[in-house]
């Protein structure tokens, strides 16, 4: 995964697919309990989620909400939107079409 500070205030980061996806989405989270910002989640290589995968977003969410700041996704391929659809996660996230539209909705 990049991950990028974008600004003071928010980070971007851009998924793979599995393996990578846990170790990722961990390192993040660690990140996020020290140093807590806006998250930009760029899901544009990722082919698919499992139950861990969910499970690992969903802690980043909390982490972040906790936090006081947000976490936007963007950049959803079709097959992923579906597992969101489906599991109801599509109600708990912010969702942007693509990066530069969620950078925007962060910074206003």
């Amino acid at each position: 995964m990049a991950i990028q500070d974008w600004s003071e205030k928010i980070i971007m980061a851009e998924l793979t697919g599995d393996p990578d996806f846990t170790d990722d989405i961990n390192a993040l989270t660690e990140r996020m309990e020290k140093e807590p910002k806006d998250v930009v989640l760029n899901f544009s290589q990722v082919k698919f989620l499992n139950s861990s995968n969910i499970s690992r977003l969903l802690k980043l969410r909390k982490v972040i909400t906790d936090s006081k700041h947000r976490l936007k996704l963007c950049a959803i391929p079709i097959q992923v939107w579906g597992v969101f659809l489906l599991t109801g996660l599509d109600s708990l996230f912010e969702v942007a079409e693509d990066t530069a539209t969620a950078l925007a909705s962060l910074q206003m």
